[in-house]
């Protein structure tokens, strides 16, 4: 395996080595921050976009790891990216001993993901004790919304009760 990643390194092409690196800062993402592996990849760091905590956002440069075939960012992409937006979004307003996990997730992709950077913003459309229904939008580096979603949230009791 270490010849292999040797080879890509010295004989791959940037794309692939890019691929790489992206690879190792997933790794230490998840050792520093716990996190899932998928941000690392995407690069996720996030931030309250207001003083009420009421929404979210993840600013991130686009990657060779988020292109389909077509060259522009894969559906897929989007879609975690709107539901890592809402996910953090809700985690964070929660207390220790709760968690929420995404129940229904729903999508309108709008224009092709193309440029150098996305942008990710969530809000609350309601707070119930253990339903939160959930907006999201993903916005390329010209502003545009590219993609829309809402999405589903139940609340669980980090000890197995509700």
């Amino acid at each position: 395996m270490l010849n292999e990643l040797k080879n890509i390194w010295s004989d791959g092409n940037e794309e692939e080595r890019r691929i790489l690196e992206l690879a190792v800062a997933a790794i230490h993402q998840k050792r520093e921050r716990n996190s899932a592996f998928i941000s690392g990849f995407l690069g996720l760091k996030g931030e309250f976009i207001d003083e009420e905590k009421q929404s979210y956002r993840f600013e991130l440069p686009l990657t060779p790891f988020m292109h389909n075939s077509g060259g522009v960012v894969h559906g897929g992409i989007l879609a975690t990216l709107i539901d890592s937006a809402m996910g953090s979004l809700i985690n964070r307003s929660l207390p220790p001993n709760q968690y929420a996990v995404t129940t229904e997730l729903k999508l309108n992709y709008l224009l092709p993901g193309i440029g150098e950077r996305l942008r990710a913003e969530a809000s609350f459309l309601h707070r119930g004790h253990t339903l939160v229904v959930m907006e999201g939008s993903v916005y390329d580096d010209r502003d545009r919304r590219i993609a829309h979603g809402t999405g589903s949230f139940i609340v669980l009791s980090r000890n197995g009760r509700k």
